[in-house]
């Protein structure tokens, strides 16, 4: 019966528009108090705890950095001198600005792990010079939201650092290793799509008339940006800081070549930064302490071991049961976002990961495929929104191109699903 409401009623919530944080939060402490109908009002002591609980935890100190990072980098004009780069390598053929525009949105995955952040700092630059070069806008949203989708799983990744909290025995550093490959892999298999399509359709040919950046001064300009993954991550590795404390190097890193390098940003611009990346950054962790309400009550309540008990024993074996996961989080990441859906569906699914032994950190790896695979696939796709908005187009006309490239990362999927060691050679490399 209990179990029945509490699933119950977050669906209902969901349906009629509830914020996801509040449905979670609603329905776990509903459950909460029926559970204890002598003592409702101890036992909803434990909604409170419950709530403090899942906010006083330092990994999540990194996800309001990275927020500020990712506003900080839009704002600094990094994307920009990227852009012009990968321009000068790739040069300007039928498809090589799909090239650009994934490649970026790539690299940039390297400095903020946002995914819809991403999309606007890559599709304002990006869109226009596609539009102009002859690709139809609604390729061009497809390609920009494809692209920024590669960002969660390339470290620094939000959706990881909350993985890590949820799966203590994924630590936060391996768990950005593990990710590195399988997201260079999602990357080319995004590329390989994406110039197919444009070859194909003959896309691209005015972008034939434009001249070519020269590659070293785009080179020399692009430096500081380029230079940003290197001082986070090989911080890291170093040992001279936490993932934590990297994302507070990244903000005054960000702010430095913003302000005295570039000269894009001036003092009076750090106010509405730090006003957007703190209404987000608030709105991230109210989700993420009202989802330990809803996870508590599972927990507490014996609602998830007979779930997993049906789950292992319903016949599918290993690989089916990896199947039917796939299928169930590639739909929740049309409509939720990638946080959300590791704090709904990670405690139903660790249980199961340990009765099949699977490696908790390339777990995380496929789930985090999982939900950036969900990122860009309609019909509430949370890059491709940010896209379609970009370039004025309705999110309907972007199916025909964007389902080759929902095609190209469910490889990239399968590969890691069929060899593990593409996500756990390099953390145990590194010694992770």
């Amino acid at each position: 019966m209990i179990p029945s409401l509490l699933f119950g009623l977050f669906v209902v919530l969901m349906v009629v528009g509830v914020p996801v944080g509040v449905a979670l939060g609603a329905a776990g402490t509903l459950a909460i108090a029926l559970a204890n109908p002598d003592t409702h009002w101890f036992g909803l002591m434990a909604v409170s705890q419950s709530f403090y609980a899942g906010l006083a935890k330092y990994p999540l100190l990194a996800i309001p950095m990275f927020v500020l990072v990712g506003s900080i980098f839009d704002r600094s004009g990094v994307a920009a001198k990227l852009v012009r780069l990968a321009q000068s390598i790739t040069g300007n053929g039928p498809g090589m600005l799909a090239v650009v525009a994934i490649s970026v949105a790539m690299f940039l995955g390297g400095i903020s792990g946002s995914g819809p952040a991403c999309a606007a700092a890559v599709g304002a630059i990006m869109i226009g010079a596609m539009n102009r070069a002859g690709y139809p806008r609604a390729y061009s949203a497809s390609v920009v939201a494809a692209g920024a989708a590669t960002d969660i799983l390339i470290p620094p990744s939000i959706a990881m650092i909350v993985y890590s909290i949820l799966v203590p025995e994924a630590s936060v550093p391996a768990l950005f290793a593990a990710g590195m490959l399988p997201g260079i892999l999602a990357g080319i298999g995004l590329i390989i799509p994406a110039v197919w399509l444009a070859r194909r359709h003959n896309m691209g040919a005015e972008s034939r008339k434009e001249p070519r950046p020269p590659f070293w001064r785009s080179l020399f300009e692009a430096i500081p940006g380029l230079a940003a993954p290197v001082i986070i991550l090989g911080g890291m590795r170093m040992g001279y800081f936490t993932p934590t404390e990297a994302a507070v190097v990244a903000v005054f890193y960000g702010l430095f070549i913003g302000i005295f390098v570039h000269r894009t940003m001036r003092w009076r611009d750090l106010f509405p930064i730090f006003r957007e990346a703190g209404e987000l950054s608030a709105v991230i962790m109210l989700i993420v302490t009202l989802a330990g309400i809803f996870a508590w009550s599972l927990s507490t309540l014996s609602i998830i071991d007979p779930i997993t008990h049906a789950i292992v024993n319903a016949g599918l074996g290993e690989y089916g049961v990896m199947t039917l996961l796939i299928l169930l989080l590639i739909v929740a990441g049309m409509f939720l976002d990638g946080i959300s859906i590791f704090l709904i569906f990670v405690p139903l699914i660790q249980p199961v990961a340990l009765a099949f032994h699977w490696d908790m950190v390339w777990l995380g790896v496929v789930l985090t495929l999982m939900v950036a695979v969900g990122q860009f696939t309609p019909p509430v796709a949370v890059n491709l929104m940010v896209s379609s908005k970009i370039a004025q187009i309705p999110m309907e006309s972007t199916v025909p191109w964007v389902l080759w490239l929902v095609a190209g990362m469910l490889c990239t999927l399968v590969l890691v699903v069929l060899f593990p060691q593409i996500a756990l050679w390099l953390p145990h490399y590194l010694g992770y």
